[in-house]
């Protein structure tokens, strides 16, 4: 019997239309949809459908609609494959993604986990406007050559790797004259190439606070239940159950780096073999697949 793993995107995969063919398809899905609006206080759905692609690209919106769809998504493989959602033993989540794994998990309701990433999408969108800062993704050089170039980069401000994605593949955080440094250097050493990622700032790195302070009061605000399946954190690549450690590392989350690659690598050392990305995109797969090239990845679009 195959072990199960489903997994999550993060910030990022969203895209205008998304959720549409869920939602004429699934009810469930739907339901999703408008209890999300009533949450929140807007017409997600309509946005996700209608755009304009940059105000659903915005922070604030794209959280809790990447959240809303990649639920949405679930629905539909509960309909689908019933069993596979039974047997599912772990779950992880890209930054983001990582709410929405605690959510399927049962450590947040779906409203309480939407009220949380609302916050905290609120939060990094204020703390990115405060410093003018960005992410840009590195292909093509390993990660020690990457963590040389920011040391050079840091003379024209912060910046250190935010995202341990796949091989070959890292994504820096700093100050916006860091990002633009480090995207010459990047070309210098050889890079495949380097894309500076549509986000409103340095996530994952120090230039996010008070937003951490933030997001912890809104985690005060809300219960978190042991899950009924362990899920994998993005600080430290490991599973978790506890309430009081899934909270602290959420908040230690925003600041920290996404251990993504090593996330994945424990997955795949722990016995899991086949795995689910649920939700937007499928950036997921792709990363998997560097990581494992014969993983069996099968997604479930929003």
């Amino acid at each position: 019997m195959a072990k199960i793993a489903f997994l999550f995107p993060g910030q990022g995969a969203q895209y205008v239309g998304m959720g549409k063919a869920l939602c004429e398809s699934e009810p469930a899905a739907r339901a999703l949809f408008d209890q999300a609006s009533e949450v929140l206080g807007y017409d997600l759905l309509g946005l996700c459908l209608a755009g304009p692609e940059e105000r659903l690209s915005a922070t604030v919106i794209s959280q809790p609609a990447i959240f809303t769809a990649s639920l949405a998504a679930l629905e539909s493989l509960r309909k689908s494959e019933p069993d596979a959602v039974a047997e599912c033993q772990a779950a992880a989540g890209l930054s983001l993604g990582e709410y929405t794994a605690l959510t399927f998990a049962g450590a947040l309701s779906f409203a309480d986990g939407l009220r949380v990433v609302q916050r905290r999408g609120e939060a990094m969108q204020a703390a990115s406007e405060a410093t003018p800062s960005g992410m840009v993704s590195i292909l093509g050089l390993e990660t020690a050559q990457v963590e040389e170039l920011c040391k050079k980069a840091a003379e024209s401000g912060p910046i250190r790797i935010a995202n341990y994605l796949c091989p070959g593949n890292v994504v820096v955080s700093g100050a916006k004259a860091a990002c633009e440094r480090i995207e010459q250097l990047a070309a210098e050493a050889g890079a495949m190439k380097t894309v500076r990622l549509a986000v409103a700032g340095a996530f994952h790195t120090d230039l996010m606070r008070p937003a951490d302070q933030r997001l912890r009061e809104a985690l005060d605000q809300v219960e978190v239940h042991r899950p009924r399946i362990p899920v994998w954190s993005n600080v430290d690549a490991q599973s978790h159950t506890d309430p009081a450690e899934i909270r602290d590392l959420l908040v230690r989350q925003v600041l920290e780096p996404v251990q993504w690659e090593p996330t994945v690598r424990n997955l795949l050392a722990a016995g899991f073999d086949r795995f689910y990305e649920i939700g937007p995109g499928r950036v997921l797969a792709g990363l998997l697949k560097r990581i494992q090239r014969k993983a069996d990845c099968r997604n479930v679009a929003a």
